[in-house]
């Protein structure tokens, strides 16, 4: 039983350490090719455009993103928005009365609703794709706020008859409302930039994100449209088209912003379908990418695109075997070589801080000071994160079905403003939450069992676990206590 341990718990920290390795590598492709992004010309042809708002339960913000899209500047007459509206609440009466507004400022919109909700998202795009009478099919979801610019800064990328998609990058309306909301734009600020920035110049696998971008019609009909058997439709159908040979670009400098997600329920929602949408995607398409014609790097690296979030598995398990580790030390003096050589891949840590530190000075937006509080809050928040979103990437490996969960939206931007009022927001216990405060429990003994035996090698890592389950908890049962 000890032999096995150990080797779990050092096979969890080679994985940690091969992943980091990755990202160091795309950092180094990132810092390399990074230049100022350059218009290929002058948009002087509009094609046909529909724009599509898939929406669901979207009272707080709805009326915003309307207005908004409404507010690009692109012919009329050329221009399609279609409002997805899967709605079952007063969302739906919201957008009537918009959209009868909008009418008679001269758009062309339309409410497209669907009898049941099958394909949640996925459902309501392909839907709407069957009406849409637009060559291109730009894509907003409803916590969004497209800048009058972007139809003609996005649309010029596609004069290369093999693009399928340009993604632009996420900006963020409420960044600053709270350190839940830094946090967050820290880690999508580390995605957009150097994650989607060096597969993009490496010319590898990258993924339309959801939103705020524009697919070519003709693409997505070649790759088979859009599916449902993911939760993360997006990333499916970015790779089935790539296997086809279309390609995507990503556009730094095309900037959305949107709103981030301002409770931990929120934020585990949102987590959830991505972490084990990927999942699902992985099991679907790497065989498939595997048995491409691509070149070995290109399919590595498609390799840790897909199967990114199965870190959180290896924390998880490495996290939880750490406490037995450092009693079996005190036991088996054999195994103490084993585990100062698996120690070892803590050095891989290094790349992970200068993969976010790159990230983070290229945008500039805060002192460099506060990194080196953003990212240990980032990191011990992530490590607090680890059984949802271990369980998340489990369940889509091994195919387990559920839903599409949508994440609450609330309008908030400013300082003050209270989420505490929303309808939207589900005020009961999870065990899973339950579970997390428990951990925080258990990590705070691993650090007095290391003291205890003076085995002081992970006591910051457990320090660092303890408020990180501790803080998800805490934050996970705040509505519940929030009057």
């Amino acid at each position: 039983m000890i032999w096995i341990i150990v080797s779990l718990y050092s096979l969890s920290l080679l994985y940690i350490f091969l992943f980091s390795l990755g990202q160091l590598q795309l950092t180094w492709i990132y810092w390399r090719n990074k230049k100022p992004q350059l218009p290929p010309s002058i948009l002087i042809n509009y094609p046909v455009v529909t724009i599509q708002l898939p929406v669901y339960n979207e009272r707080y913000v709805v009326e915003r993103l309307l207005e908004a899209v409404c507010r690009i500047d692109y012919p009329k007459s050329k221009l399609e928005i279609q409002v997805l509206d899967d709605s079952d609440d007063e969302t739906t009466e919201i957008i009537k009365y918009e959209i009868e507004t909008l009418r008679t400022q001269g758009h062309d919109i339309k409410l497209v609703q669907r009898e049941t909700r099958d394909g949640f998202k996925a459902g309501a795009l392909a839907q709407g794709l069957i009406l849409a009478k637009g060559e291109f099919i730009a894509i907003f979801d409803a916590d969004f706020v497209p800048q009058a610019s972007f139809l003609k800064r996005s649309l010029l990328y596609f004069s290369e008859t093999d693009i399928a998609a340009v993604q632009g990058r996420w900006g963020y309306l409420n960044g600053d409302y709270s350190l839940l909301t830094q946090l967050q734009a820290f880690g999508l600020n580390a995605h957009f930039s150097i994650e989607q920035g060096a597969r993009n110049y490496a010319g590898s696998f990258i993924n339309f994100n959801g939103t705020c971008g524009i697919w070519r019609k003709t693409a997505i009909e070649d790759a088979g449209g859009w599916s449902a058997d993911t939760l993360t439709e997006d990333l499916d159908l970015s790779y089935r088209a790539q296997l086809k040979g279309w390609r995507l670009k990503y556009l730094e400098d095309v900037v959305t912003p949107s709103e981030l997600p301002v409770i931990m329920s929120a934020i585990k929602s949102q987590q959830f379908r991505w972490n084990k949408g990927g999942a699902e995607t992985a099991r679907k398409i790497f065989w498939e990418v595997l048995r491409s014609d691509f070149p070995l790097m290109k399919k590595v690296h498609a390799f840790f695109h897909l199967f990114n979030s199965s870190i959180f598995i290896c924390l998880l398990l490495a996290s939880i075997l750490s406490v037995p580790m450092v009693y079996i030390q005190s036991i088996s003096p054999e195994t103490h070589g084993l585990f100062v050589l698996s120690m070892i891949f803590l050095v891989g840590f290094l790349s992970i801080i200068l993969f976010y530190w790159v990230a983070y000075r290229q945008f500039g937006l805060h002192p460099a000071k506060k990194f080196f509080v953003l990212f240990p809050s980032f990191l011990i928040v992530s490590m607090g994160l680890a059984l949802h979103n271990g369980l998340a990437v489990a369940e889509g490996l091994l195919g387990f079905k559920s839903p599409f969960i949508r994440t609450p939206k609330f309008g908030i931007i400013k300082k003050g403003e209270s989420w505490i009022a929303n309808s939207y927001i589900v005020k009961a216990l999870s065990g899973q939450t339950v579970v997390e405060g428990l951990l925080c429990l258990y990590f705070l003994f691993g650090i007095g069992l290391g003291i205890h035996l003076h085995h002081f090698g992970i006591i910051l890592f457990h320090v660092m676990l303890t408020i990180g389950f501790g803080s998800v908890f805490i934050y996970s049962i705040r509505p519940n206590i929030r009057v």
